[in-house]
């Protein structure tokens, strides 16, 4: 069987991978010098906190050394790594590094998902699925570069500080925009490399039926799915759940935590509203 691995943008444990039949290696949040392993060091809930108590926290993606030490747990197993967007982080150039440093590389298939999250874990649990069923590595690698062109992100952060600082905004738009209040949209680049604002609005609620509008106008129906995840908001999320189910008809919604390195970027608050197409083995 084809062997899956991954990392923790999938919103996946290592332990809660391990228990589905697939690998991730965790990415790292950096608080006042210290790295800290997501899911296994730090939780959301407790990064909030550090940044409430006035903490600046960064990230970084798994250590080469961790990539090429779950490659070489399989080395006479075919291997679809599938990570978190390239251009985003560093993590697929370490995957594609990882895999020039084993002696079975030739059996090691990178794939950049061009997303996270919510998308980012459904493609991944696809991938498995299919391996489960003893479909051939470019069959199911074919299956998931199909499904990547189907998704669409965006990010509603609550504080414009936290795109200022990763270069998102400018200085001064983020100040105006904080003055006045504004809810800004962030979607991600066509070529998925990097945020991108999409619009501006005076409340949530109007930016969800933005948000809502361009995904209908996309095509998005019952045949999608909705992930929308949050750094510690969940009522925030739930309103966002609501009216996306009744402004799509039909479509399927699924609200999750996200880890701390999404939430270190996007701000505690921030809300992402993430579609992509369902796959037939799950129908």
């Amino acid at each position: 069987m084809v062997r899956i691995v991954s990392d923790s943008s999938t919103l996946f444990s290592t332990r809660e991978a391990q228990s589905l039949g697939f690998d991730v290696r965790p990415l790292s949040v950096l608080v006042d010098g210290q790295s800290y392993k997501e899911f296994e060091q730090l939780e959301t809930i407790e990064l909030v906190r550090l940044i409430g108590e006035g903490h600046v926290p960064s990230s970084s993606q798994p250590a080469i050394g961790e990539v090429v030490d779950m490659y070489e747990q399989y080395p006479d197993e075919e291997i679809i790594n599938i990570s978190l967007a390239d251009g985003l982080s560093g993590t697929y150039q370490s995957a594609c590094m990882a895999k020039s440093m084993v002696d079975h590389g030739d059996q090691i298939t990178v794939i950049n998902s061009k997303t996270l999250c919510g998308p980012h874990r459904y493609l991944v649990e696809t991938a498995v699925a299919l391996a489960k069923t003893g479909m051939k590595k470019s069959l199911i690698v074919d299956e998931i570069e199909a499904l990547i062109q189907t998704s669409t992100s965006f990010l509603i952060p609550q504080d414009f500080e936290y795109l200022v600082r990763g270069g998102r905004l400018s200085p001064l738009v983020g100040k105006i925009g904080g003055l006045v209040k504004l809810v800004p949209i962030m979607t991600l680049s066509e070529d998925a490399t990097r945020l991108t604002k999409f619009s501006t609005k005076r409340t949530f609620k109007k930016a969800i039926q933005a948000i809502s509008e361009d995904l209908l106008a996309k095509g998005v129906n019952e045949d999608y799915k909705v992930y929308i995840s949050h750094a510690c908001h969940e009522e925030l999320a739930k309103e966002a759940e609501q009216m996306v189910k009744k402004l799509i008809e039909g479509v399927e919604t699924e609200i999750m935590l996200l880890t701390p390195v999404f939430t270190a970027q996007g701000g505690p608050g921030c809300v992402a509203i993430q579609v992509i197409k369902k796959h037939p083995i799950f129908k």
